[in-house]
């Protein structure tokens, strides 16, 4: 495998070329900084409100964790339905679970609307459990579909291998109306329909200071009403926020085309976007053109402060993954990447409007497209002046309470805080408050 972004691959013959950095000082109604999945979307709200916007974007459009991604579009993003449940009650959960549903509308139907070609697929989701504490997952999940009145099919080991070309899970269940996509590509034909709109996007053009209403590069200057910040990876001299995230590193790796018997044994029925219950977790799915495309991490690497380059951990998620599907076993992977997910303690984003500056609005630590989506246009609605949602402002606001809190990062250490926030928040937080 060689160390290559298997989606910059697709790029290559687009016609989406790179928008020129800032060059000068310029004034803007808003501003947004970052153009992944969540300034896209603040972007896309605002292009009828005739104010004129302005995107500076560090990389090029989607070029950071969002075109890193596996591009699965489902609700589910490190919790499910179960875990949203336990911790906040029928209606919270509810609340939440609306969030990425709303995320996956906006960006399927900016698809279809624009005619965005980014290999937007429609895949029933499959959640795996892996042993007996995997089956009782998976269980938890299917009743709690039930009582929310969702559609799902449970699935039993011994009835798995319809669906599945693998005997090693203890059970799944299976749910529809979910989608994936190349989202580097859908981030850069967005891109091509904000400038249709008349917004002035500029890619390499990393914000270094921040003073009042004006945004610095090293090039240039944009002085706005509304400052909408959408990075990932924020500087702490950025914000005080920057405190609320931390990353995780996960991997992906992409297979050489699929042969025909190969494709019918590991998805005997029809192709699965498939995940399963564990923290460290392993998730795959097919591409358009057949490609098989595996990600995960290892409970030591996630959290590791320094990013790791080298091919032995999603060669191991591999191996693991053949030793599960013999059917796979020949066909090789020939492209791999890693990637770092922008976290809060909680696995919830953090959305606020700064209390001392009310005109700069933040959208940090978004785990999955969907919710990055709903996020990135929820913000934007309420620098329009549409209040309707207030509700989620208390949802992901910043001072929310963690088994771990703040204060006690500066003796046991922000990643350690952060590994044990994520895990009690999925498995055992309770907070319907």
């Amino acid at each position: 495998m060689i160390l290559q972004n298997w989606w910059y691959t697709t790029l290559l013959g687009s016609n989406e070329p790179p928008q020129p950095p800032l060059h000068g000082d310029i004034r803007a109604d808003i501003l947004i900084i970052g153009a992944g999945a969540a300034g896209l979307a603040a972007a896309l709200r605002l292009i009828e409100s005739g104010k004129k916007i302005v995107v500076l974007e560090r990389n090029i459009c989607g070029g950071s964790t969002t075109g890193k991604s596996a591009g699965f579009l489902t609700p589910d993003s490190e919790m499910e339905l179960a875990q949203l449940k336990r911790r906040f009650g029928a209606d919270g959960a509810r609340d939440l679970w609306d969030v990425p549903v709303k995320g996956i509308e906006i960006i399927t139907s900016t698809i279809l609307k624009h005619h965005i070609e980014c290999d937007l697929l429609t895949q029933d989701s499959l959640f795996l459990g892996r042993g007996r504490a995997g089956w009782r997952a998976v269980q938890e999940e299917a009743r709690a579909r039930k009582e929310f009145g969702l559609p799902y099919q449970l699935y039993a080991k011994d009835q798995l291998g319809s669906v599945l070309g693998s005997k090693e899970y203890s059970g799944a269940v299976r749910y529809a109306n979910t989608h994936a996509m190349d989202a580097l590509r859908y981030a850069q034909g967005v891109k091509r329909v904000l400038i249709n709109h008349g917004v002035e996007v500029h890619e390499s053009s990393d914000v270094v200071k921040l003073r009042g209403h004006t945004a610095y590069t090293n090039l240039g200057s944009v002085s706005a009403e509304e400052i909408i910040f959408c990075a990932d990876k924020l500087k702490p001299d950025l914000s005080k926020y920057s405190r609320n995230v931390y990353y995780v590193q996960t991997f992906l790796a992409i297979s050489e085309p699929l042969s025909d018997n190969e494709l019918q044994s590991l998805f005997p029925e029809s192709p699965l976007q498939c995940w399963d219950d564990k923290l460290d977790y392993t998730y795959f799915r097919l591409t358009g053109d057949r490609r098989l495309l595996v990600g995960g991490e290892t409970f030591w690497s996630s959290f590791a402060e320094k990013d790791t380059t080298t091919p032995n951990i999603i060669q191991s998620i591999i191996e693991d993954l053949k030793s599960k599907f013999p059917c796979i076993r020949k066909v090789e992977f020939i492209q791999y990447w890693p990637g770092r997910i922008d976290f809060t303690r909680d696995l919830l984003p953090t959305v606020v409007r700064d209390p001392d500056a009310q005109w700069i609005h933040y959208v940090l630590g978004c785990v999955g497209l969907p919710w990055a989506t709903f996020c990135g246009d929820f913000v934007a609605r309420h620098v329009l002046g549409d209040d309707t949602d207030q509700k989620y402002y208390k949802y992901f606001r910043a001072d929310r309470k963690f088994l771990v809190p703040l204060r006690f990062e500066k003796v046991l250490g922000k990643r350690f805080v952060f590994t044990v926030n994520n895990a009690w928040a999925k498995y055992y937080q309770v907070d319907r408050q």
